[in-house]
């Protein structure tokens, strides 16, 4: 006999989310590591809102939805709540009800200063950064640092001098073309006029130019997870300067450590002052031409600085995944700090699928 469907609906239901999750699904493990890390953050949720009033949109669903976000490649928060309206795996992640409606996309923007002012992205990414220590996954004593341009939401267009005259609106129907030959461009007279904090670089003299910030991470390498992040301006010396800031940060210790880099962090400079913090720097010596490297036979005759320069290249495996799948190659938000956070929360998201894998391997 031919079946047909039935319109009719259910009057009542006991049905859930969690009945219809199979059992052996990765996002069940990846949760239970979420929930252990806003548990840490309870205490500030509780400080970020009033004791009375009407009840906002949990914090945790919004943190949350920023994870489901960067892990399925959701490029912006207008169609994730779109999609959370028939996704009931997001549901489920959010703690939903299978007839609870989606918040208003509006509800990110209503409570990032919020969000912002008390710094959550960075304790976010802080209690990641706990849970991964408390499994002894992290090394305290080997890291490796690098940077990456990530383009701004600006365009070139958008690049107009500081002391020009008032921007025209745009004009109905095609882009219009403009001509930039033989006009000389730089950031100290130039700025976007939709990203001002953006700044035109360009990584090498084979490379354009582009409006972008500068990302840099510091990993650890016994399972090259990421113990720092953070977003700056572009500029020649981010990348180092950042550098030291980001191990200056970690936590002191007696022994001598050892932080790995690329060529561009072969300047006497970096090399003294990484000293000065604690740590050889395991740096790829940069001879080309008649340049001589800051480090010398001293450093490289050690077995550990050939073991540094092999493992450093697995921090391009976060940068890869944060520009890929989290959609990171061209930001999303005007600003660096909106940016900062996203970038903060991302790299927090990329140590989470990390931890569940290395929680899956046999002892």
């Amino acid at each position: 006999m031919r079946g047909s469907s039935d319109p009719q609906l259910a009057m009542l239901t006991t049905l859930s989310t969690e009945e219809l999750i199979p059992k052996d699904h990765p996002i069940r493990k990846i949760r239970v590591v979420v929930d252990a890390v806003l548990a840490e953050l309870d205490p500030i949720f509780d400080a970020m809102y009033a004791t009375g009033g009407r009840r906002s949109v949990p914090p945790e669903a919004l943190l949350k939805s920023t994870v489901l976000m960067a892990m399925y490649s959701i490029r912006s928060e207008r169609a994730f709540c779109e999609r959370l309206n028939y996704d009931l795996l997001f549901k489920w992640f959010l703690d939903m009800r299978i007839d609870q409606p989606a918040f208003d996309a509006t509800t990110f923007t209503k409570n990032r200063a919020r969000l912002l002012e008390h710094a959550v992205a960075d304790e976010f990414f802080a209690a990641v950064v706990r849970q991964a220590k408390l499994r002894k996954y992290m090394s305290s004593e080997h890291f490796s640092v690098d940077g990456t341009l990530l383009n701004a939401w600006a365009s070139h267009k958008s690049f107009k001098p500081k002391d020009g005259p008032p921007s025209e609106p745009p004009q109905a129907g095609r882009n219009v073309e403009v001509q930039w030959h033989g006009e000389k461009r730089s950031n100290d007279t130039h700025a976007s006029t939709t990203d001002p904090e953006a700044r035109l670089y360009r990584k090498s003299n084979n490379t354009a130019a582009t409006l972008c910030y500068s990302g840099h991470l510091l990993i650890e390498h016994r399972s090259a997870l990421i113990v720092d992040a953070e977003l700056t301006t572009a500029d020649g010396y981010a990348e180092r300067q950042t550098a030291l800031e980001m191990l200056a940060r970690l936590p002191a210790s007696k022994r001598r450590r050892t932080v790995a880099c690329d060529k561009n962090y072969d300047t006497k400079s970096f090399v003294a002052d990484a000293r000065a913090l604690g740590f050889t720097p395991h740096v790829a010596q940069n001879v080309s031409g008649n340049r001589r490297s800051a480090i010398d036979g001293r450093t490289t005759r050690h077995a550990g600085h050939t073991v540094s320069q092999r493992i450093r290249k697995r921090v391009e495996e976060p940068f890869g995944w944060i520009k890929t799948i989290g959609g990171g190659r061209k930001l999303r938000y005007i600003g660096r700090q909106r940016n900062r956070a996203w970038f903060k929360i991302n790299a927090a998201v990329y140590n989470l699928i990390r931890i569940v894998a290395l929680d899956a391997q046999p002892a």
